[in-house]
């Protein structure tokens, strides 16, 4: 007898079965001492992680690598190959940078990321504020097109691998089926029954890639989920969690346990395996907020022993290139509101003590990049 404690497999008009998932919260889910010892393990790590934030001199200066490394790993789950440097470099305007539709799906990510927090003070997390992020997510790239219905819960049917259902290693509910599926699990979400958040988070994420509401971008709007989820707990103060970074050196490992809830409705091996996730990405994290720290120090005292006078223009350069660690002279004169020959000869200067190093080769329209900062953020593109 097949396990339903998940939900089940019905037979379609397609003479292929599609699986319809049970409600939530599982059926006698067992927190026992394992995932108890997993489950404080990650809250540990994660409060060590939310506390650098809270002792970080201007936190904000370096959020924005934390959101696109997690960017740059989601989206290479789904077979995307560009690295973080593309990234850097589309943002910098580097020349054929934008003909990257894999670095365009990245940006999107970022983008996504980016509205769907700005929303949480005044949405809740729901199936409103994922469709929003899904279209900011899908807009311009692979399944953005209007047919594919970008933004909206997906009217036809889907599956994972293979060429159709009949093929497929997975088949989610039918179109019909996913309004009530994902209303069970917003509701879910916010259900005051206690349940701890974390555990929360790992049951919404693994329901959300069963149901499979869109179209294409599943994967990806998922993931959010769970940084969404954390951040609205108040769990973490700023999205400097990057989940993707384990499940992507995982990722046999993870596509097979969330098809073993399915199949087998082993919940509690899913939820082990991304609680121990959770703590070793937070630990990770933590451990790059400090080399980040110490980095900055270091930079800011070499600049204000050697630069004299002109510290009070680097300084403040400096700060910005923790945000932007890829730009030109053309983009510092915009971000100081300083001269051409100003931008030039402080670019020129941090060169000279090796903060910055110029990237294109060329004369003209050169990019420079924070490259000791940029090395802080390895992902398996970059090391390829």
């Amino acid at each position: 007898m097949p396990n339903t404690r998940a939900g089940t497999y019905r037979l379609q008009q397609g003479g292929y079965k599609a699986f319809f998932p049970e409600p939530l919260p599982p059926h006698d889910l067992s927190l026992d001492d394992n995932l108890q010892a997993l489950l404080s393990k990650a809250d540990l790590a994660l409060g060590r992680l939310d506390g650098v934030v809270s002792v970080v001199p201007e936190p904000d200066l370096f959020v924005m690598m934390y959101v696109r490394r997690e960017a740059v790993l989601s989206s290479q789950i789904e077979g995307t190959h560009a690295s973080l440097m593309d990234v850097l470099d589309f943002e910098a305007e580097l020349d054929g940078a934008e003909a990257r539709v894999d670095v365009a799906e990245i940006v999107n990510y970022v983008a996504a990321m980016r509205y769907g927090l700005s929303q949480l003070s005044s949405l809740p997390l729901s199936r409103r504020l994922l469709c929003a992020v899904h279209r900011v997510l899908m807009e311009g790239v692979r399944g953005g097109e209007p047919a594919r219905t970008p933004g909206e819960f997906r009217h036809s049917q889907n599956w994972i691998g293979g060429g159709s259902p009949a093929t497929a290693r997975f088949v989610p509910p039918p179109a019909e089926a996913v309004d009530v599926a994902f209303a069970n699990l917003e509701e879910f979400l916010h259900d005051p029954t206690p349940l701890p958040p974390l555990v929360k988070a790992g049951i919404a994420h693994a329901q959300f890639e069963t149901i499979h509401p869109f179209l294409d971008g599943n994967g990806r709007t998922g993931r959010l989920l769970i940084t969404f989820w954390l951040v609205e707990q108040g769990i973490l103060r700023q999205p400097l969690l990057y989940p993707s970074l384990y499940f992507k050196e995982h990722k046999e490992d993870y596509v097979d346990r969330l098809q073993a809830i399915r199949d087998e409705g082993a919940w509690e091996d899913w939820l082990a395996f991304f609680l121990d996730g959770i703590a070793q990405v937070a630990d990770e994290a933590t451990g790059r907020a400090r080399l980040i720290l110490e980095l900055r120090e270091r930079d800011r005292r070499r600049i204000s022993d050697r630069f004299g006078r002109r510290a009070a223009t680097a300084l403040p350069l400096l700060d910005e290139l923790f945000k932007q660690p890829a730009l030109s002279a053309k983009k510092v004169q915009s971000l100081l509101g300083v001269s051409q020959p100003t931008a030039d000869a402080l670019i020129r200067d941090l060169v000279g003590i090796g903060v910055l190093r110029e990237r294109t080769g060329r004369k003209r329209n050169r990019v420079f990049a924070y490259q000791e900062y940029v090395d802080l953020f390895p992902d398996a593109s970059s090391r390829r």
